[in-house]
């Protein structure tokens, strides 16, 4: 017996509350609204859907049934190239730090096909504008396809180290990197918050990339012309196309960064060359994640 409508709300309000409990998150109603009001079902495509094992391993949900999609799982997208509708409860940490408000600009980089998108849609309401930027044109088709009823949703497909190329107040990146873009910090408005995560292509470094596939991920918030930044956690993404895929150099750089712990101190993001390299955790081209405090 399949559940109607009125069930499937009532699902996905526990399945909201649950996650938001998971991530020890209390009192914020309108994550839990965002969560609560958006049918996931929407973005997976059709059944029979495929729930993640990790390592690019899948088995089969045996129903077809949408409520069974309302856990803190992984759903294939891309089985072949392991891309997930991602962990419910790391975007719920990562939303909850990134704290979108009503009315304001939101870009999502590598929006997949949409859940997120919807859900920040949700967060910043009709007054307030998501452009959702994904990579590869069959996701950014099927995202258009299942967000074309939010007028204030805008699908580019494209480079997501292009976007945003208007002032935003969040930036969302869901894809590992071994930079962030510069356009990602150069359009961050006074009071601004961009989250985005650290990770090397699975198989690079041979053994050396054990450790560096789980990742880390940052807060950084505009702040006075400067940039804070703080430690979100490990989480694993698939990695950057184009752009952001990285020199061998930057790779070689990220990887020994995760050798020598620290991630978890850094306190701001700077830019140009004048933080000695003994205060950074990681350096690139112009700029660095810093155990000091931004200014």
């Amino acid at each position: 017996m399949r559940f109607d409508e009125e069930q499937l709300a009532v699902v996905r309000r526990a399945y909201a509350r649950q996650i938001l409990a998971r991530t020890g998150i209390a009192g914020n109603h309108s994550l839990e609204d965002a969560f609560a009001t958006t049918p996931r079902e929407r973005f997976v495509g059709e059944p029979p859907w495929q729930l993640s094992q990790g390592r690019r391993r899948y088995d089969a949900l045996a129903s077809d049934d949408p409520a069974v999609l309302y856990q803190d799982v992984l759903i294939a997208l891309v089985p072949e190239r392991g891309v997930n509708n991602g962990s419910p409860s790391l975007h719920a940490l990562w939303l909850n730090a990134l704290n979108p408000r009503e009315g304001e600009r939101v870009v999502h980089i590598g929006a997949g096909t949409g859940y997120y998108s919807a859900i920040l849609a949700r967060l910043v309401g009709p007054r307030g504008h998501v452009v959702a930027v994904e990579f590869d044109p069959a996701l950014a088709e099927r995202a258009a396809e299942n967000l074309a009823d939010m007028k204030h949703v805008t699908v580019v497909q494209g480079d997501g180290a292009e976007w945003p190329r208007e002032p935003a107040d969040c930036v969302y990146v869901n894809f590992a990197v071994v930079r962030p873009a510069e356009a990602w910090l150069d359009q961050l408005v006074q009071g601004g918050r961009l989250i985005f995560p650290l990770g090397l292509p699975a198989g690079w470094g041979g053994k050396r990339n054990r450790r560096a596939l789980q990742g880390a991920s940052f807060l950084v918030e505009r702040r006075a012309g400067r940039f804070t930044a703080s430690w979100l956690g490990e989480p694993s993404f698939v990695s950057a196309e184009g752009l952001l895929a990285g020199s061998e150099g930057e790779r070689a750089a990220l990887a020994a960064a995760f050798e020598r712990d620290g991630a978890t101190s850094v306190r701001s993001l700077c830019r140009g060359e004048e933080t000695p390299i003994e205060r950074c955790w990681l350096r690139g081209e112009g700029w660095c994640l810093s155990y000091d405090e931004a200014g």
